[in-house]
């Protein structure tokens, strides 16, 4: 009996992993002199994909404690109907005809321009300026590479193909090593 509650208690414990600590545009906008970057997750409600992000993606641990620990992560509904600022210019909601499909976002149009596909992701400086944009699903492999890329500055230092091929030798090692502290 007491093997079995031991063993019952740890997949307790493995299911109460840590999560992304998502907050809203809103809050994250008011965040004044982050030393964090920011992750935006452009979603809509109809978006599949975004949903197996959701699921498949960002209940990693590896991609929750880098976006835990490295950026403040936004869910951002980009047909939502949310006003605040960003960056210094103000944002909101495009008017959405009555009975007609919900309209994108302004921000959403300004962040991600003509392709708006999602989901998609903004990454922004601790200055709420965008840095890059990450277009579609992307598998938990590629997601830890990307935030890694970004978060620990390596961006400046390599191409991505060049990254590509020396992270899981090169890089995952010193991205691990950084994420036990």
């Amino acid at each position: 009996p007491r093997s079995a509650s031991t063993a019952m208690n740890k997949s307790v414990a493995e299911m109460q992993q840590e999560q992304v600590r998502w907050t809203t545009i809103s809050s994250a906008a008011q965040q004044k002199n982050s030393d964090k970057l920011y992750f935006i997750d452009f979603y809509t409600s109809w978006c599949g994909w975004c949903k197996r992000m959701d699921v498949d993606v960002f209940t990693d641990a590896t991609v929750v404690k880098l976006l835990n620990k490295y950026f403040v992560p936004v869910k951002f509904n980009a047909e939502g109907q949310s006003e605040f600022v960003w960056g210094g210019t103000r944002y909101v909601a495009t008017p959405t005809p009555r009975g007609a499909r919900a309209q994108v976002h302004s921000f959403a149009k300004a962040v991600l321009g003509q392709q708006l596909g999602f989901p998609s992701f903004g990454v922004f400086g601790s200055d709420q300026q965008l840095i890059t944009v990450i277009q579609g699903y992307q598998p938990v492999q590629d997601m830890t590479m990307m935030l890694w890329f970004i978060a620990s500055g390596d961006y400046k230092k390599y191409s991505y193909d060049k990254y590509q091929a020396i992270f899981n030798k090169t890089i995952r090692p010193v991205m691990d090593e950084a994420l036990k502290k």
